[in-house]
């Protein structure tokens, strides 16, 4: 149980750093009916939290729905499935999923800070908007229009920094009013980290305003090598513009798939994508294709965490998944696309390009959580960070150059 081989690990202060799906809801991370060993009880998941944390992993992201749907029958609340999660570890920092709408920025803020408190300051949160109409209506939710939901996250994330940073917080806004409140305890904060880390992500002109405006982390699905490029650069501008130079940092969702051969990996991802649950994907197709329906924004489709399958474009009217094949959306954010299936020296040299372009958190997926957090621990892991320690993942042009052409030749084949 020693965190030894981690802190071996993660050394260097400059490291590309890793999170993952925690599986607190059924049905894995992918939405197909091959066999899975992954489960999603709290105790599995504390065992897969501590194999995380000893193996070099220091992030852990759990998935907020209130109720079933596409491969999820069951799940475990985020929150508090967070707060356990911390409790059976020491070093692992987990991001707990908020929605705002059922989730007051009141509640939200003292239940995050307490917790905070208890793990040492170890606790983050990632706030998404919402893509799943029937989850708002079937609680008595309002389902606000696209660009309503993200100006309502963007006071969300405003009340949470307030909240925790102000001695008597004060606030007047269109969704949330505050008068004078003096939360107690804060949480835990230092030089760096004034409060608990604020991860949020999306496509659309809203999200990306949102990130540069107030968000630590700003997340992005699989994508392009453009698309990437893209992004980074226009959420890096509009942060500029905010006053908020170099102050967001940015994370990509990936789905591992790490086997002897990449022959073998593909194989698995085949196998994946040709047992899909199809009637599953189909209606997960519709329901984020309608989410972004009554949208003005023209860069992308809201939905929980995404990036954009194109570059974003100001004319560009379809939404990330308007273009997306069926085996894409197998998996809920584009992990397929981030382009993490093959050996571990390809899915090492793959990751630092991505460091390359300016990620600093790789969130990882897998297909069997029982043991495929330690392998990729011991046989990608220590490739990375002797890459990095060689100079790899800084030169963006000799990153392109060597490994570009995996995303370049997925943008053809679309």
């Amino acid at each position: 149980n020693s965190l030894e081989y981690a802190d071996k690990l993660n050394s260097d202060p400059d490291r590309v750093k890793f999170a993952y799906w925690v599986p607190n809801v059924s049905g894995g991370l992918v939405i197909s009916k091959i066999a899975q060993k992954t489960k999603w009880d709290l105790d599995s998941n504390a065992k897969y939290a501590q194999t995380a944390e000893r193996y070099g992993l220091e992030y852990a992201l759990t998935q907020i729905r209130f109720m079933a749907g596409y491969g999820a029958e069951n799940q475990h609340e985020s929150v508090s499935f967070s707060q356990a999660l911390l409790h059976h570890t020491e070093r692992l920092i987990v991001m707990a999923a908020l929605l705002p709408g059922p989730w007051n920025p009141a509640v939200a803020a003292k239940q995050v800070a307490s917790i905070d408190n208890y793990s040492k300051g170890r606790a983050a949160v990632n706030v998404v908007s919402g893509w799943f109409k029937t989850e708002f209506t079937s609680i008595g939710q309002w389902w606000l229009d696209h660009a309503e939901r993200y100006r309502r996250s963007r006071e969300f994330i405003a009340c949470l920094k307030g909240i925790w940073t102000e001695d008597q917080f004060n606030y007047n806004g269109d969704f949330y009013q505050f008068h004078n409140y003096p939360l107690r305890p804060k949480p835990l904060s230092w030089p760096g980290r004034p409060h608990p880390e604020i991860f949020q992500g999306g496509n659309s002109i809203d999200a990306r305003e949102n990130a540069a405006a107030g968000s630590d982390y700003y997340f992005m699905n699989g994508n392009t090598l453009e698309g990437f490029q893209s992004q980074i650069k226009d959420v890096k501008e509009r942060a500029e513009k905010h006053g908020r130079p170099d102050k967001v940092k940015f994370a990509v969702n990936g789905f591992i798939i790490a086997r002897e051969t990449e022959a073998e990996a593909v194989r698995v991802l085949q196998e994946i994508q040709g047992k899909a649950d199809k009637e599953a994907v189909e209606a997960f197709g519709d329901e984020v294709k309608n989410a972004g329906a009554s949208t003005a924004n023209k860069t992308g489709i809201p939905i929980y965490f995404l990036g954009s399958i194109q570059p974003a474009r100001s004319n560009e009217k379809a939404g990330m998944w308007a273009n997306s094949k069926f085996e894409d959306l197998v998996q809920y954010n584009d992990g397929f696309k981030t382009k993490l299936i093959g050996t571990p020296q390809q899915i090492a040299d793959r990751i630092l390009l991505l460091k390359s372009l300016g990620v600093n958190i790789i969130l990882l997926a897998f297909l069997h959580y029982d043991d495929e957090i330690q392998s990729f621990g011991e046989q990608v892991l220590p490739l990375v960070r002797k890459l990095e320690a060689e100079g790899r993942g800084k030169n963006e042009a000799y990153e392109v150059e060597l490994t570009g052409d995996v995303y370049k030749a997925r943008n053809a084949e679309a």
